[in-house]
């Protein structure tokens, strides 16, 4: 495993959030960290995408601390998209997927047929070719999500990780990028963070389950995902029944309102 968490803590203003986490992201598959609001999902993602200084442990990225490498270096290895991302000002579609181009080049190079190509492939994979001269502050939500994502990809890293991609997409970008990032798992690691707990064991390959700042399980969706586990992570009875589609775990929730009886009518 390219990435790994050891022993990590990780917190804001001397307060532990992520407990001693010790995990690895497996190579060339997709990992989605669940798990409840507060739980530390997002906060131990932006320890391993480096944005995060642990207090002990550390974030091992190719055999080395992810904290003492060069920053450049970092940037040319593993690819973020961050939560609930901000643009500058004025910026156009065309110009913030460039952006992900920056990484590899210099400080004196010009801009070269391979960005360009890159740029292109990005917007493609992601559906945003006709919003290239768009400003992004003119964009609806989902628009904006996806043109963060292309920037992502425009980067062209082996390890990608993304911080709730789909918020502000409806189900079906929601289901078009979680395709994408499916099909780009033969030539990457993906690492994303997501609070669809179906959608999460439908895409990933391996899984996170966290609580109150550690890990409470993780392995393959239908080795982990029990009723138990739903009860014990999200603190909600449920039934866990075969996806008809995808044959994956599916979580049905169950409420004190379980829905009109036909037959009462």
């Amino acid at each position: 495993m390219r990435l790994m968490a050891e022993s990590v803590t990780l917190g804001y203003g001397g307060r532990p959030v992520v407990d001693q986490v010790t995990t690895g992201i497996p190579d060339h598959a997709v990992t989605v960290i669940v798990g409840p609001n507060g739980c530390g999902k997002s906060t131990l993602l932006r320890g391993m995408a480096r944005l995060l200084r642990p207090t002990s442990g550390q974030v091992v990225l190719d055999g080395k601390a992810v904290h003492l490498m060069h920053t450049v270096q970092v940037a040319r290895t593993l690819g973020l998209m961050p939560q609930s991302p901000v643009a500058p000002e004025g910026i156009t579609v065309a110009d913030l997927v460039g952006r992900g181009r920056q990484p590899h080049r210099g400080v004196l190079s010009r801009w070269s047929r391979t960005d360009d190509e890159a740029v292109a492939r990005a917007l493609e994979l992601t559906g945003t070719v006709d919003l290239t001269d768009r400003v992004v502050d003119e964009l609806s939500g989902g628009q904006r999500q996806r043109v963060w994502v292309a920037m992502t990809l425009a980067q062209q890293t082996d390890l990608l990780l993304l911080d709730e991609p789909t918020t502000f997409l409806d189900v079906a970008h929601q289901i078009e990028l979680l395709d994408l990032l499916a099909d780009l798992r033969a030539g990457r690691t993906i690492l994303m963070v997501l609070h669809d707990l179906n959608l999460a064991a439908r895409y990933a390959d391996h899984l996170i389950a966290m609580r109150d700042g550690v890990v409470v399980a993780e392995g393959a969706p239908d080795e982990i995902v029990t009723e138990d586990l739903v009860r014990s992570v999200f603190g909600l009875d449920c039934r866990v029944v075969p996806d008809p589609v995808s044959n994956t775990p599916l979580v049905v929730p169950i409420g004190r309102h379980r829905g009109r009886n036909p037959k009462e009518s």
